[in-house]
């Protein structure tokens, strides 16, 4: 009698149909989606605290920002024993990078809503407003040939304030920075000041 083919075997790995490649791909979109979720908390913490040492009141805050007054009063609270800093210029002329950065973002961000579909932009401002995309020097180097190439494409339907700005935001990234002191918002606050402010002035400038 034949003795019977033991068919206790090892699973193998599926391949299909899903690869490793992609389940890669999968978790690293997730754990993407989860720290920007947790980066946007402590940079809204932090916007909080910014605008009450600009004499912002706390229901003010708290209304703009969703949040219940104890809430806000909570974050403005945590830090009273920091010691002071002074509150951050608002204009758009400062060089350093993750303000050049900002106000690069607020740019395209312009473009690609008067563009709509049209503008090259478009995915990258939408993946860097989720938090999906991170504001490395090969990034933004992507963004500024993104950018030029809308600009190129669609020079009549575009502002010329558009240009203006973009020159200006280029020929400072190629510049070293003048020797300044250190703004003391973090990288991820400055950029976003930048982005709003920059938006600000050139629907001001249209």
């Amino acid at each position: 009698m034949a003795v019977e083919e033991d068919t206790r075997r090892t699973p193998e790995p599926p391949t299909e149909p899903l690869t490793e490649a992609q389940a890669e791909r999968m978790f690293a979109d997730m754990n993407d989606v989860i720290r920007a979720g947790e980066e946007m908390r402590g940079l809204r913490a932090e916007m909080i605290r910014l605008f009450a040492d600009l004499g912002w009141t706390q229901d003010r805050i708290a209304r703009l920002t969703g949040m219940s007054q104890p809430a806000v009063s909570k974050q403005v609270t945590k830090h009273k024993g920091d010691d002071p800093s002074p509150p951050p210029r608002l204009s758009l002329d400062q060089h350093d990078t993750p303000w050049l950065e900002g106000r690069l973002w607020g740019l395209a961000e312009e473009i690609s809503e008067t563009l709509h579909d049209a503008a090259h932009c478009t995915r990258y401002v939408d993946a860097a407003a989720r938090g999906r995309k991170h504001f490395t020097p090969q990034n933004v180097d992507e963004l500024r040939r993104l950018v030029e190439e809308d600009l190129r494409l669609h020079r009549t339907a575009l502002p010329d304030g558009h240009r203006h700005a973009y020159d200006e935001i280029s020929r400072a990234l190629d510049t070293p920075a003048p020797s300044t002191a250190t703004p003391t918002e973090s990288p991820s606050a400055r950029r976003t000041l930048a982005r709003q402010i920059q938006r600000a002035n050139l629907r001001e400038e249209a």
